[in-house]
C-alpha cells in the first residue's frame, strides 16, 4: 500500500461576495480533487484544537497524527529542525520575517507587507547575514532561511514574550502588536536595531530603485522549545518524505522522521514548480511507503485578498499535483490518496480560522470508498456528515484504519 497525502495549505474559505457567495473551491476548475471526492470518501477535519491559535504549524501537526495540545512548543523551533538548526533545552526559536513597515515615522508605523514585497531568497540571504554581523552573539543568532522566512534563536533563556504572527495585522497599526509580557523589552529592541540596519542598507536601495518594496525591518514571532515527538514513521513502520517549499513543513518532516525532498524552484509562492513536486512524489513511490506533498501558494494568494490568484492557485494544484498523481499513481498497485487543506485562509479575512476544513481519500481498494459522487468543496464536504475531531485521529484512520472507519 502506497500513502499520498496532498495538502493545499489554506485552500478552504467562506463563502464571498467576491464570488456571488461561492468560495474559491466551488469557482474553481478541479476536475482531478472532484474526482477523489465523488469516487471516495469527502469529509471534514478538525485540526485546530480549541484555545490554540490557528496556522499551519498547529494544522499541519494535527495532518500527520498528532495531537498539537501535547506536542506543540511553537513555530520557531519546527524551522530549526528544517534548517538543522540544534536547539538545547534552554534556547527559544523564533521565526523571523523581513517585512515593510509602512508610514511616515513610528507613530503611524504600520504593517505594509508581512513578505516585504515576497523579497528574493538571495536579497534576504544577504540582510540576514548582515544583520547577524551586527547583532549576533553567544546569545543572539540569526539565520537565513527561504524568501521572508527566517529565524532568530534566543540562547539560553527562561522566559519569552506574547507575540503575534505579521500575516495577522497587515494594513494595522503595528504600536498594539509588539511582543509584550516577559522581556518583551529585550525582543523590541532587538526588532528596532535591525530596522536601524535596514534603513539605508544597500538591498534596499536597490529594490526602491526598481520600484519595489524595502525588507525595511524584522518581525519576530511564533517562539518556543524544541518539541518532543514519536517520529511517524517509527509508530507505523514507514518509510516516507516530505516536499515543501517552506521550512515550517519541512521541520515537522524532520521531527516525523520523513526524508525531506527539495524540488529546484518550489518557492512557497504561485510561482513555485507544481510538476516538479508531483513528479518528485512519483519518484519517492519507488522506494518510499509515505509521501506528503505540501503547497503553500493558495494560502499566499489567501493572506494577500488575492481572488484570482487562490482560484488560480487551487486549479494549478488539482491539475499539475493532483492530476500528476492520480494518473500515475495506479502503477504502484494498492494506493490510499487524501487530498485536503489544513485550515482555512479566507480571502475576505486575509487571515487563518480555526474551522474544519474539507478533506477526501480515494482508495484503490473499492471497498474503502463511499462514493458519493460530488465535487470537492467545504460545502459538499459539510452535507457528507463526516467530520473528524480532534484532527490529529485522520492520520491514524488513513494509514491503519480506513477499512473499518468507510464501513463503520
Amino acid at each position: 500500500m502506497k500513502y499520498v497525502v496532498l495538502l493545499g495549505d489554506g485552500m478552504a474559505d467562506y463563502p464571498s461576495d467576491k464570488l456571488s457567495g461561492k468560495t474559491p473551491l466551488q469557482c474553481a476548475l478541479t476536475p482531478h480533487l472532484d474526482e477523489i471526492a465523488a469516487h471516495g470518501t469527502i469529509g471534514l477535519v478538525d485540526t485546530i484544537p480549541a484555545g490554540l491559535t490557528p496556522g499551519s504549524d498547529v494544522a499541519n501537526l494535527s495532518v500527520l497524527g498528532y495531537d498539537p495540545l501535547h506536542t506543540y512548543t511553537g513555530r520557531g523551533p519546527l524551522e530549526a529542525a528544517s534548517m538543522g538548526i540544534n536547539l538545547g533545552p534552554n534556547d527559544i526559536a523564533y521565526r523571523c520575517n523581513l517585512i515593510t513597515i509602512g508610514g511616515r515615522d513610528t507613530a503611524d508605523a504600520f504593517m505594509e507587507d508581512f513578505t516585504a514585497d515576497h523579497i528574493s531568497t538571495a536579497e534576504a540571504a544577504e540582510i540576514i547575514q548582515d544583520i547577524n554581523n551586527q547583532l549576533g552573539s553567544a546569545q543572539y543568532q540569526f539565520y537565513p532561511g527561504v524568501g521572508y522566512r527566517h529565524l532568530f534563536v534566543w540562547r539560553n533563556v527562561t522566559a519569552s514574550p506574547e507575540t503575534i504572527p505579521p500575516h495577522d495585522i497587515t494594513g494595522k497599526a503595528i504600536a498594539s502588536y509588539l511582543p509584550t509580557g516577559d522581556m518583551a523589552d529585550e525582543i523590541n529592541l532587538v526588532m528596532q536595531k535591525a530596522s536601524e540596519i535596514l534603513k539605508n542598507h544597500r538591498i534596499n536601495i536597490a529594490r526602491l530603485n526598481k520600484g519595489k518594496k524595502a525588507a525595511n525591518s524584522i518581525w519576530l514571532w511564533g517562539q518556543g522549545k524544541k518539541p518532543q515527538i514519536t517520529p511517524l514513521t517509527q509508530k507505523y513502520g514507514l518509510k516516507g518524505g516530505m516536499i515543501s517549499a517552506v521550512d515550517l513543513l519541512n521541520g515537522i518532516g524532520v521531527i516525523a522522521g520523513l526524508k525531506i525532498i527539495r524540488v529546484q524552484g518550489a518557492t512557497g509562492y504561485i510561482d513555485t514548480n507544481y510538476e516538479g513536486k508531483a513528479k518528485a512524489a512519483l519518484d519517492a513511490l519507488n522506494f518510499m511507503d509515505f509521501i506528503f506533498v505540501h503547497l503553500e501558494a493558495p494560502d499566499e494568494m489567501g493572506h494577500e485578498g488575492n481572488v484570482e490568484g487562490k482560484i488560480q492557485a487551487i486549479e494549478f494544484f488539482d491539475e499539475k499535483i493532483v492530476g500528476t498523481v492520480l494518473n500515475n499513481i495506479g502503477s504502484f498497485g494498492d494506493f490510499r490518496v487524501m487530498v485536503l487543506s489544513d485550515h482555512p485562509t479566507p480571502l475576505d479575512l486575509k487571515t487563518h480560522t480555526s474551522d474544519p476544513s474539507p478533506f477526501a481519500v480515494l482508495s484503490s481498494r473499492k471497498e474503502e470508498n463511499k462514493v458519493s459522487g460530488v465535487p470537492f468543496n467545504e460545502i459538499t464536504a459539510k452535507k457528507s456528515g463526516i467530520i473528524i475531531s480532534p484532527g490529529h485521529l485522520l492520520m491514524e484512520k488513513f494509514i491503519k484504519d480506513w477499512r473499518a472507519f468507510v464501513g463503520s
